[in-house]
Order: C-alpha cells, then sequence, then structure tokens
C-alpha cells in the first residue's frame, strides 16, 4: 500500500513537471511571437557544458536584431542552404522526412530539418539527435508555425543560430568575422555564413576550407536561382 501511494505522489508530480514545461512553452511562443528571445536552450546548453568542463572563460555571445536590421542576402542565404520550401511548407518538408525514414538504420536519424523545425530545436531545446527530441521538436514547431509568421521565425533563426564556437545570432557573427553589422552583409558573405551552418563547431567562416569555399558558391548559384530579394519581396520575408 505505501509503494502504491508512493508511486502515486511520483506519478503527480511528473505530470506536474511535464505540465509546468508545456505552460512554459506555450507561453513562450506567445511572448516571443513579438518579444526578442534574450536566448536559447542551446546557448544555456553550451555554457553550462563548458562550465563543468571548468572552461570558465568561455562566454556565449549574442546579439538580438530585428527582421529590418538583417541583411536580405543573409536570409536569402540560409533559404537557399537549409530550406527552399521555406516560404510554402507548415513546418515539415513531407519528402525530406520521407527520404529520412527511408535512410534511417538502426535507430539512426540524420538531418533534412526545416528552419522552422531548427529555431524550435534552438530555442526550446537541447542539441543532438533522438527520436524523444524529434517528437518534442515537432510538436514545438507545429506550435510556433500556427503562432509566429514566417518573417517571424526566418528572424528568431537568424537570432540564435550558432555560427562558431560562442558565436550565436547573424549579428555577432557578422561583427566578428567581418567588422560590420549584419544588415551591410554582401551575398558572398552571406553565403559564407550559411554554409557553417550544418557544422558551425567544424567549420569556421573566418578559415574557410576548400569545402566550404565550394559550398559557399553553391549557395550563391541557389539564391540566384530562386531570384534574389524578389523572393523574399514575394513572400513578405523581407
Amino acid at each position: 500500500m505505501r509503494k502504491w501511494k508512493g508511486w502515486q505522489r511520483v506519478k503527480r508530480l511528473i505530470i506536474r513537471v511535464v505540465l509546468g514545461i508545456l505552460v512554459i512553452w506555450v507561453t513562450s511562443i506567445i511572448l516571443f511571437a513579438f518579444l526578442p528571445v534574450p536566448f536559447s536552450a542551446v546557448m544555456a546548453e553550451r555554457q553550462i557544458g563548458a562550465w563543468l568542463r571548468g572552461d570558465f572563460g568561455f562566454v556565449t555571445h549574442s546579439d538580438w536584431i530585428g527582421s529590418d536590421a538583417i541583411s536580405p542576402w543573409m536570409k536569402l542565404a540560409v533559404i537557399a542552404s537549409e530550406d527552399q520550401k521555406f516560404p510554402t511548407h507548415w513546418g515539415f518538408d513531407v519528402a525530406a522526412i520521407e527520404s529520412v525514414l527511408d535512410g534511417s538504420r538502426d535507430g539512426q536519424l540524420r538531418g533534412a530539418s526545416t528552419i522552422s523545425q531548427q529555431t524550435a530545436k534552438n530555442v526550446f531545446l537541447w542539441d543532438g539527435r533522438s527520436w524523444v527530441r524529434k517528437g518534442l521538436e515537432a510538436g514545438l514547431t507545429v506550435g510556433i508555425e500556427t503562432v509566429w509568421s514566417k518573417r517571424r521565425i526566418l528572424t528568431v533563426y537568424l537570432n540564435v543560430a550558432e555560427f562558431g564556437k560562442g558565436i550565436f545570432g547573424v549579428e555577432e557573427a557578422s561583427r566578428r568575422y567581418f567588422h560590420k553589422p549584419a544588415s551591410k552583409i554582401t551575398p558572398a558573405e552571406a553565403a559564407l555564413l550559411a554554409s557553417v551552418l550544418p557544422s558551425p563547431l567544424r567549420f569556421r567562416a573566418d578559415v574557410p576550407s576548400a569545402y566550404l569555399r565550394q559550398r559557399q558558391l553553391w549557395i550563391l548559384l541557389q539564391m540566384r536561382q530562386l531570384g534574389g530579394e524578389g523572393f523574399l519581396r514575394e513572400h513578405n520575408l523581407l
């Protein structure tokens, strides 16, 4: 009987914790529809991880800016690089998901996340790959797609994306690598920054490898094929 009561207390506690997290997520989604995101879960993960390793000199850097302060080329570059169907899908690229499921082996997951999914993960969840995180990510993606505009999702993504060790957000990345604000980023610079996004802790925009340069050229080609600023204007992303 005591064990049963003890289990019931644990069960109630778990339910309360889960409900509390859900309330925090829902409230955050509503507030972040118009308020700056002060920090992301991935930023916190990187900072806490550094402290646990004894690296007390490590500090995550970010500087929130609005959509109007981000170069149109940077917006176009990440869409061209990461998610060309971003303006028209509802948060998920069904064809890419089917490809991932067909290619999954032994529980291993690979990429193909949309910008919306990456935004949900970066802001609210931890880094890494697992079915549990993917399931939570899907629910949060539906939430932000329902409440936020595409323009807002893109703005948040560019403010929380990781561009290097301790470097988060396009404004911090632009000032660190190009010594100027994100509003002044050129097409070539935008493509270079976008090229590091698949693996920002491996690739470096300040000392780009031959592979990174090749990827930069491919992104520039995709940007031209999408139609440049006209593409952003057509989908109300400027």
